[in-house]
């Protein structure tokens, strides 16, 4: 994500937990009678009928991505950057493009106060996600509004994981109260970088089993709060040779990350691992000897398929910033970046800065007509991002 000091623009959110019901199925036993070949022989313990199983959850989000036009699923892919100083403004982009979800950055507040973002909410046909950036340290959004919290790296020095799960989760309450759906954090980098380097103190550690244990309790405790996190940066923002925000970033081998950089994924999300089902991951900007050759993870096919593939994850995956940051930028324009990133497997292209909609909605569009975006990928990832709203189970 964008990286920036407290007052310095930057970038993710949390999304409206829904209330799912699953119902239970009861599974009858074989019915015997005098006549029938299974009855048991006179004498013989009864046999036990089978235990009633519970049903599959049912899959709520399908009707939901059937009732939007094929425009309206392609918007809500999208996640938009809002000036926060600007409620008239980010509202009528709301309306205009019915985007899926808007992230606010910058220094402005005046989004964050008197209930305004509630207004923003009227004007999406569909509940929007709001999502900022709030790692603490030198990336938050709403510490001149509610106070301070310290860097990741600052919290796992001083501060038991139990500690960090109660500091996140009254974080995400004072999110949540000011209308924020989504934060994009945690960080689960592993970085011994300085303090002040792209990374940095924005890591929890540079030993990948402390940073699986803070991301997980920050993780807790930002649901507890009633906001939905995303780990960043996928695979592995930590050891990078570089800024993304200032050009192409290069990272250890494949395999090296495997060994370190990829182990707080391996551990916290696919199926049966604690956050399963319950946080987004964020992939960055990073070219990967071994995974990447001409473009940067957020828009390679080859990196979705590490994701969903080596590391089984289901849920949300969307991209870094698409707008303000070079390692795209300096190589594509935005409708192209956007479009790529749809098409290599993202669920949600992630923009900070205020631009125009339209254009990037044409050109989804146009590519969902030549085939580039399969229909059935598409509606695959709007589901995705609807169940990561909590307006629906996959089931």
């Amino acid at each position: 994500m964008r990286q920036r000091r407290r007052r310095s623009t930057g970038l993710l959110t949390a999304a409206v937990v829904g209330a799912l019901t699953a119902g239970l199925v009861a599974v009858a036993g074989p019915q015997l009678t005098a006549n029938s070949t299974d009855a048991a022989p006179p004498g013989a313990a009864p046999q036990a009928t089978p235990a009633a199983q519970p049903a599959p959850d049912p899959d709520t989000c399908a009707p939901m991505v059937a009732a939007l036009s094929p425009r309206d699923r392609l918007a809500q892919r999208l996640m938009v950057g809002v000036d926060a100083a600007d409620p008239a403004g980010a509202t009528a982009i709301v309306r205009d493009s019915q985007v899926g979800g808007v992230f606010l950055g910058g220094n402005a507040t005046a989004l964050l106060q008197d209930d305004r973002l509630a207004a923003l909410q009227k004007a999406s046909r569909t509940p929007l996600a709001v999502a900022v950036d709030e790692e603490g340290g030198r990336v938050q959004r709403i510490d001149e509004l509610d106070g301070d919290v310290p860097s990741a790296r600052q919290m796992a020095a001083s501060d038991s994981p139990e500690q960090v799960t109660e500091i996140a989760r009254k974080r995400a309450g004072q999110l949540k109260a000011r209308g924020v759906t989504w934060n994009l954090a945690p960080s689960v980098d592993v970085s011994d970088q300085p303090r002040t380097a792209v990374i940095g103190d924005r890591s929890f550690s540079d030993d990948p089993a402390t940073v699986t244990r803070y991301a997980a309790a920050w993780a807790e405790g930002q649901q507890a709060g009633g906001v939905f996190g995303v780990l960043k940066h996928f695979p592995g923002h930590g050891h990078s040779s570089g800024d993304s925000h200032k050009g192409s970033v290069s990272t250890p081998p494949l395999d090296r990350l495997r060994a370190g950089d990829l182990r707080p994924y391996a551990d916290l999300v696919g199926p049966g691992k604690p956050l399963d089902g319950r946080v987004g991951v964020m992939l960055g900007h990073l070219d990967v000897p071994g995974l990447t050759t001409d473009v940067p993870t957020s828009i390679a096919p080859a990196a979705y398929r590490l994701l969903r593939e080596d590391y089984r994850f289901d849920g949300l995956a969307m991209t870094d910033d698409l707008g303000a940051m070079k390692a795209i930028t300096d190589r594509f324009g935005l409708a192209e970046a956007t479009t790529r990133a749809l098409t290599a497997g993202a669920d949600m292209a992630l923009f900070s800065n205020v631009t125009p909609v339209a254009p990037l909605l044409d050109a989804a569009e146009k590519a969902l007509a030549d085939g580039r975006i399969t229909a059935q990928a598409n509606d695959t990832a709007v589901a995705r991002v609807l169940a990561a709203k909590g307006l629906c189970s996959r089931g």
